[in-house]
């Protein structure tokens, strides 16, 4: 039964909420985990203390406090359509309290380890879009479902804008920097099509099957040029957007700015990156003060 009641929880983030294939994804591998250790309950007989022995157990197999608060919020939306539509009489997640995360500073890169990261030798089409993707997400700030899902109409760089269909469906716009304007028409002009294979599409970035770039695949490709410039900072790729705050804020533009660039609906979200610029200044004045 709880099967059926996931297909149908499923099918409503599809059609009504129109959440992302990655969304939908997160919230069916919390339900799988919640659905297997439920496995020989009715959902009718979970209660509330039902559910803090659940959240014990998935403190118990090392989940982070992140990944524990995903699951009792996918949770809580669960229990809210399922009593909407009147498949449960209860709700046990009403008192259910996300646990108190740990605030910690995202990772960033420095400009020398971003200089280094993006000094890629130009030797084939591969090489050229590997610099014009890095290029970009650095220029842009973007997440990389954002970069992958680029297509061709949506650079212009005429105006030196890009236009990003990011979290909700939220259309924003974004400036170019001159170097990804550069980088991107080279790739386009004489190296994008070298990678189509039989069918065509729309898609900036593609793979080497001629398919549209992967979250791993993009990944994969970052892990190899950090590795190859000898970077020892660990990062992701969303590394690369922490750093692309950090450091507009460290050259002096404003919050707000930064917010609408990120496509942040939040300002709060955004101003995470003022506690890192502070760290940015403890470092620099224990550094270079003379008494420091």
């Amino acid at each position: 039964m709880i099967d059926t009641f996931i297909d149908e929880f499923t099918e409503y983030l599809i059609i009504d909420k129109k959440y992302s294939e990655n969304t939908i994804k997160a919230y069916n591998n919390d339900l799988k985990k919640f659905k297997n250790f439920f496995k020989s309950k009715n959902i009718n007989q979970i209660d509330e203390k039902d559910i803090r022995e659940y959240l014990k157990y998935l403190n118990k197999e090392n989940n982070d406090t992140r990944t524990i608060s995903h699951n009792i919020s996918t949770l809580r939306s669960f229990y809210k359509f399922l009593l909407i539509e009147k498949k449960v009489l209860k709700n046990p997640m009403e008192y259910i309290e996300l646990p108190k995360a740990k605030k910690t500073l995202p990772k960033t890169l420095s400009i020398e380890e971003i200089d280094k990261l993006l000094d890629i030798n130009l030797t084939d089409a591969f090489s050229f879009r590997n610099k014009a993707m890095l290029e970009l997400m650095y220029s842009s700030g973007l997440r990389v479902s954002e970069l992958i899902n680029v297509k061709i109409h949506d650079i212009d760089t005429s105006n030196c804008i890009i236009r990003i269909m990011g979290k909700g469906s939220k259309e924003r716009i974004v400036p170019l920097g001159d170097y990804a304007i550069r980088y991107i028409e080279l790739y386009l002009k004489e190296h994008r099509e070298k990678l189509i294979k039989r069918e065509l599409n729309d898609y900036l970035f593609l793979n080497n099957h001629g398919s549209k770039m992967t979250r791993q695949g993009f990944f994969k490709i970052l892990k190899g040029i950090a590795r190859e410039k000898n970077i020892k900072t660990e990062f992701s790729p969303h590394t690369l957007r922490h750093s692309f705050a950090t450091h507009l804020l460290n050259g002096g533009a404003d919050l707000r700015s930064i917010q609408e660039m990120l496509g942040h609906s939040d300002i709060s979200t955004t101003q995470i990156y003022t506690h890192v610029s502070k760290e940015k200044l403890k470092e620099n004045y224990n550094n270079f003060h003379p008494h420091a």
